[in-house]
């Protein structure tokens, strides 16, 4: 199976990186184009054998499977590009949230799936998302199982769920490390511990937290209670986040689901003024 990367941005390498490294797929299966074209064939010079090519026309004549990993506003203009080459056995896979399946099924003829990955994606860890399009056979489900599954733990979803998912798989790792950085920032400012040390303490922590968490050991809830002791610290630290905190979340998703919703609109307008183009 020839895979193919059109957009060899910060998330299009990502998988790129984590495929390869996970033996996933060989550098020799893959085949990659960038609007910079120098920026995929530094990908080809670290990774022997991987094809990179100046137009994404080529990718499209030559892949199985094609990731779409470019801008929402990229979008019509790339698939305009492919759609001649395109044909109805070829597998899209968008990794861009506001294009929805269905536009893509009316502009191109192959199966269209959707696949939301995650920066833990590159040490093959954290969840995947992925949607079917209704082209796509049990076949092609299987495939793409197999495929996330080497990275990653896949999960799939309903479109309507995809900026949800999103915010708490994908942007989620940029969040909590916000949280953390914060934390590192009041140890430091309020006790005087070097910021070197409260961040090795963090960042460990953290990482036995997630390990915790894989062997099952505790819910979230249950951790929580195990270590605030009645009366104790942890108790009182627990009761400024609560009263801080209350509520911050929800302005968090109401504020990325309105992003999301500008996002729909532009794109939206994008495809209808192609069509309108196409009509005159």
């Amino acid at each position: 199976m020839q895979i193919g990367f059109i957009g060899t941005g910060s998330m299009g390498t990502i998988l790129i990186e984590a495929f390869i490294q996970a033996r996933v797929l060989a550098p020799s299966h893959i085949h990659a184009a960038n609007r910079t074209f120098s920026k995929v064939k530094e990908l080809a010079q670290i990774y022997t054998g991987l094809h990179a090519y100046p137009t994404n026309i080529r990718v499209a004549q030559r892949a199985d499977v094609i990731f779409l990993c470019v801008k929402p506003l990229e979008f019509k203009q790339v698939v305009d590009e492919i759609a001649p080459f395109i044909h109805d056995r070829q597998l899209i896979v968008s990794i861009t949230s506001p294009i929805q399946i269905e536009e893509l099924e009316q502009a191109l003829e192959a199966k269209i799936a959707k696949i939301i990955p995650s920066i833990t994606n590159s040490v093959g860890k954290g969840a995947s998302l992925i949607i079917a399009g209704s082209r796509c056979t049990e076949e092609d489900k299987q495939y793409l199982q197999e495929l996330m599954s080497g990275i990653s733990r896949p999960v799939w979803i309903e479109e309507h769920w995809t900026r949800v998912s999103s915010d708490i798989a994908s942007c989620g790792p940029a969040f909590l490390s916000f949280m953390l950085q914060e934390m590192i920032e009041g140890a430091v400012r309020k006790t005087g511990i070097s910021r070197e040390q409260a961040t090795t303490l963090t960042t460990n922590m953290i990482v036995g937290l997630g390990e915790l968490f894989k062997q099952g050991k505790f819910t979230l809830q249950s951790l929580q209670e195990r270590v605030c002791v009645p009366g104790g610290v942890t108790g009182a630290g627990l009761g400024v986040l609560e009263k801080e905190l209350s509520g911050v979340f929800d302005k968090l998703f109401q504020e990325t689901h309105r992003k999301f919703d500008e996002d729909r609109q532009q794109v939206i307008d994008m495809f209808s003024e192609y069509e309108a183009e196409e009509l005159r």
